[in-house]
C-alpha cells in the first residue's frame, strides 16, 4: 500500500521520463511518505505498439470500414509486414538489439507508406549520421506510418507526445472538454485505464496525483480522474503540473472537480505535502496554493505560513519505479539538437529554480516558478548527478533550467571535474558576454556537448523591447565560443513580435543566414509570438502596440488572441522562414537570394553582406581582472633542459612538451621561469582545493621574477590557451 500514487499521463516524451514525478517522489521520500509513480504515457505506446495489439486494430479498422484514404490501404494491405517486424523495432529503439540496424537500413525490411516519401534526400541528410541514426530514423517514419493509421482508422486524437491536445489549448471554457469525457472511450482509453487500474490495484493509494505540464496530456488526466472517481469514490485526486500552473490559475467551472479534488499551483513540494497530511487526517486544514471545492464552490486555499522549501532541501529526484528499459529513441528530423530530445534516455535536473534573468517580455515572469529565482549549490548539484548514476545507470543530463546560470555552471563545471567524473550534460540559456571562449572551454572539458538559447527576433530593436539583454553581435560571439569548444547550439528564433515590421523580419532571416553560413549555429527554429497573460506585454499589451481579445474565462487562461498595430499577417511568413532554416542548417542555399525562400513580394535586407563576419573581429585581450580564476586542464610535460651559449654567456632553458588528447605542443622557457611555471601548473589543476587567482598568481611570481604580464602574456603561454590553460 501506498499513499501516493504519482501519474504522468499519456503523452509527452518517448525517450525518458518526464521529470515532475521523479522530482516529487525524491522529495516525498525525505518526507517518509510512501509513493509510487507512473508514466502512463511510455506504458500505453508499449501497449499499443506491439503485434498482439495491432493485430485487433486492423480488425476493427476493417469491420469499422475506416479504411478509406490510399495510405491505410496500403498499411492495410501490408499488414503482416507490418505485423512481423513491429515487436522488432520497439525492440531495437529500446536499445536492446542493435545489430537489427542494418537488416532496417536494407531496403525491403521494413514497409514504407507516406511518411517515407520524404526520403529522397536520406542519404544527404544521414551522410555523417551512421547506420544507427538512419536506422532510428527509419524506425520512426515506420512508427508515424502506423500512427497515421491510428488516426485515420481508429482514434483521431491520437499522438505520440500529445494526445487530444486540441481540447486542452487554449480551452477558455470547459465545455468541450467535458462533453468529449460523457463520450464513450476510445481504443487508447481502454489502454490507458486498464494499466491505471493495475496501478490501482497494486498500490491501493489514498491519493493519486496528476502532473500535467502541456496541454496534450490534459484530456487523460480527465479520463483518469473520471475512472477513478466512479470506481473508487474514496480516493482523492489531485492535479499540478505545468498545464495547471499557466492555465489554470482562475479556474471558475465547478464542473472540475467532478473529477479533481484538489488543483495545486507553482511548486508542488509543499501543497502535495499539506495534501497528504489533509487526506491522512482531514481535520488538518492548512493548504498551500491550492483550489478546491467547499460548500459548493470553488475555494483557492493559501492559508499555511509554511514557506516553500529551498532547493537544499527537496532531495534528488527518483526514478524508481518507472520503466527505464521501455522507453524508446527516435528521431524524426535530421537535427543533430533534435536529436537531444528525443534520443536517448536523460537524467533530468535543474540548476536553478527560476530565471535569473526574469526580464523577457514575451515570457511568463510574474509566475513563481520563474520570478522566484534560486540556485543550487554546485556540490549539491553532482552530489545528486552521483546519486542518479547509480540509481539509473545513465550518465546522462539535461538541466532543464528556464536559463542556467552562467557563475552557476562554471561551478558545476570545476566540481565535476575536481571528482572526476565522466557525464554528458546540455542546457538551455542565455547568449550572454560571460560566455567567454575559456569557459566554453572549461564546460565542454567537463562534459558539455549542447547548449539552446534564444536569439528570437535576431534584431537589435526588437531585443531592446523584449529587454533581453543580449544584442545580435554579442549572440554571434557567444556562440562562436560555444562552437569553437565543440559545444552544439541551437537557437530559438522568434517571428511576429508586437511592432515588428516586416523589414525586421526579412533583416532577422539575414542575420540567422549570416549564422549558420559561418556555422557559429548548427541549429535552430522559428516559433510565432503567442501572447500569454501572464507576461509583461499581456499584462500590459497597450505599451506594446496591441489590443487583446479577451474572453470570458472559466477553465483555461494563458494564450491570449490580439491585434497588432501593424497590421502585418505574419503567419504568411512561417512556411518561408522554416524552409529557408532547414536548408542552412544543411548547409544549403547560402547564396540565395531571401525572396526565393517566399512566394509573396518581401523587401531586401538592409543588414550588410559580412556584418556577422565583422561582429566577430576582435582584438586580443592582454589584461585580466585580478580576481579572475586561473585554471590549468592540461597534463604534465615531458621536459627537457638545454643549453644555449651567446657571447661566453650560458643561458639555459626548460623545453617543455604538452600533449593533449589530439595534438602536441611545444614551449621553450627560461629554467629558473620555467620551474616556476611547473610548479603552479601543478596549483592550477581542477582538482585543488583551491582555484587560485591572477592576482595571486602575480604576486607569487613578483617574488622571485620582475615584468610578470610580459612573462604571463608571452606567445609561448598564450599559445597554450587552446591547450588547457584557462582564465575564468
Amino acid at each position: 500500500m501506498k499513499d501516493l500514487l504519482l501519474i504522468t499521463p499519456p503523452f509527452t516524451q518517448l525517450n525518458t521520463p518526464y521529470p515532475a514525478t521523479a522530482y516529487l517522489k525524491g522529495f516525498l521520500n525525505t518526507k517518509e511518505i510512501a509513493s509510487f509513480q507512473i508514466d502512463l504515457g511510455i506504458e500505453v505506446i508499449q501497449e499499443l505498439f506491439n503485434k498482439k495489439t495491432f493485430e485487433t486494430l486492423f480488425e476493427i479498422a476493417f469491420e469499422n470500414e475506416t479504411i478509406v484514404s490510399e495510405n491505410s490501404q496500403r498499411i492495410y494491405a501490408l499488414k503482416e509486414a507490418y505485423l512481423q517486424t513491429l515487436d522488432n523495432v520497439i525492440i531495437f529503439l529500446q536499445g536492446k538489439n542493435l545489430t537489427l540496424a542494418r537488416q532496417i537500413c536494407t531496403l525491403n525490411f521494413l514497409p514504407r507508406a507516406s511518411r517515407f516519401e520524404q526520403l529522397d534526400d536520406l542519404e544527404w541528410a544521414f551522410g555523417e549520421m551512421g547506420m544507427q541514426d538512419k536506422a532510428k530514423h527509419l524506425s520512426t517514419l515506420y512508427l508515424e506510418d502506423l500512427s497515421d493509421f491510428i488516426v485515420e482508422c481508429i482514434d483521431e486524437n491520437f499522438g505520440f507526445s500529445r494526445y487530444a491536445e486540441r481540447l486542452g489549448r487554449s480551452a477558455n471554457r470547459f465545455d468541450e472538454l467535458y462533453d468529449s469525457l460523457q463520450d464513450e472511450q476510445s481504443f487508447i482509453d481502454d489502454i490507458t485505464l486498464n494499466i491505471l487500474e493495475e496501478s490501482l490495484q497494486k498500490t491501493t493509494p489514498k491519493m493519486v496525483c496528476f502532473s500535467v505540464p502541456f496541454p496534450g496530456n490534459l484530456y487523460s488526466a480527465f479520463r483518469c480522474a473520471q475512472y477513478i472517481k466512479a470506481k473508487y469514490p474514496t480516493v482523492k485526486t489531485a492535479m499540478g503540473g505545468g498545464f495547471p500552473n499557466t492555465e489554470l490559475r482562475s479556474v471558475a467551472d465547478k464542473r472540475v472537480f467532478e473529477f479533481f479534488d484538489f488543483i495545486t499551483l507553482d511548486d508542488g513540494e509543499l501543497p502535495i505535502e499539506l495534501l497528504n497530511a489533509h487526506v491522512q487526517n482531514p481535520t488538518s486544514t492548512e493548504f498551500k496554493r491550492t483550489f478546491l471545492l467547499e460548500n459548493g464552490e470553488i475555494i483557492y486555499k493559501n492559508n499555511t505560513t509554511r514557506p516553500d522549501y529551498k532547493q537544499a532541501q527537496v532531495g534528488t529526484p527518483d526514478y524508481t519505479d518507472l520503466k527505464l528499459d521501455c522507453y524508446i529513441s527516435v528521431i524524426e528530423i535530421a537535427n543533430p539538437m533534435h536529436s537531444l530530445w528525443s534520443d536517448g534516455r536523460w537524467n533530468k535536473l535543474t540548476m536553478a529554480h527560476g530565471c535569473y534573468w526574469g526580464k523577457c517580455t514575451f515570457c511568463d515572469i510574474s509566475l513563481d516558478y520563474i520570478k522566484l529565482y534560486e540556485p543550487v549549490a554546485a556540490a549539491l548539484l553532482v552530489d545528486r548527478m552521483e546519486e542518479l548514476i547509480l540509481q539509473t545507470g545513465e550518465n546522462g543530463f539535461h538541466f532543464v533550467d528556464e536559463a542556467a546560470p552562467p557563475a552557476l555552471m562554471k561551478a558545476l563545471a570545476l566540481e565535476i571535474l575536481k571528482r572526476k567524473l565522466t557525464v554528458t550534460w546540455w542546457t538551455n540559456i542565455r547568449f550572454e558576454k560571460n560566455f567567454t571562449r575559456d569557459l566554453c572551454q572549461l564546460l565542454k572539458e567537463s562534459g558539455c556537448i549542447a547548449v539552446s538559447g534564444g536569439l528570437e527576433v535576431a534584431s537589435d530593436r526588437l531585443l531592446k523591447l523584449i529587454d533581453k539583454g543580449v544584442t545580435v553581435a554579442q549572440v554571434a560571439q557567444v556562440t562562436r565560443n560555444f562552437t569553437e569548444a565543440n559545444i552544439m547550439v541551437h537557437s530559438y528564433l522568434m517571428y511576429g513580435y508586437p511592432t515588428q515590421t516586416i523589414q525586421e523580419t526579412v533583416d532577422s532571416l539575414e542575420m540567422v543566414r549570416q549564422l549558420f553560413e559561418l556555422g557559429i549555429i548548427q541549429s535552430g527554429f522559428w516559433h510565432q509570438f503567442a501572447l500569454t497573460a501572464h507576461s509583461p506585454v499581456g499584462l500590459n499589451p497597450s505599451e506594446y502596440g496591441i489590443t487583446p481579445n479577451y474572453k470570458d474565462i472559466l477553465f483555461a487562461n494563458n494564450d491570449v488572441d490580439f491585434i497588432d498595430k501593424t497590421g502585418i499577417d505574419h503567419d504568411t511568413f512561417s512556411s518561408g522562414l522554416k524552409k529557408s532554416l532547414f536548408n542552412y542548417m544543411h548547409h544549403v542555399g547560402f547564396d540565395m537570394d531571401l525572396q526565393e525562400w517566399f512566394d509573396f513580394k518581401i523587401p531586401q535586407p538592409t543588414i550588410a553582406p559580412f556584418y556577422i563576419e565583422d561582429c566577430l573581429t576582435e582584438n586580443t585581450n592582454l589584461s585580466l581582472k585580478p580576481t579572475a580564476k586561473i585554471l590549468w586542464l592540461g597534463g604534465t610535460p615531458l621536459i627537457r633542459e638545454f643549453s644555449k651559449s651567446k657571447k661566453g654567456f650560458k643561458n639555459r632553458f626548460l623545453e617543455l612538451t604538452f600533449h593533449d588528447r589530439t595534438d602536441t605542443f611545444q614551449i621553450k622557457l627560461d629554467k629558473e621561469k620555467g620551474e616556476w611555471f611547473l610548479n603552479i601548473l601543478e596549483d592550477l589543476k581542477p582538482t585543488q582545493k583551491k582555484v587560485l587567482s591572477f592576482s595571486e598568481i602575480k604576486t607569487d611570481f613578483e617574488t622571485h621574477f620582475e615584468d610578470f604580464e610580459l612573462f604571463w602574456f608571452s606567445k609561448s603561454l598564450l599559445a597554450l590557451n587552446d591547450f588547457g590553460l584557462l582564465a575564468l
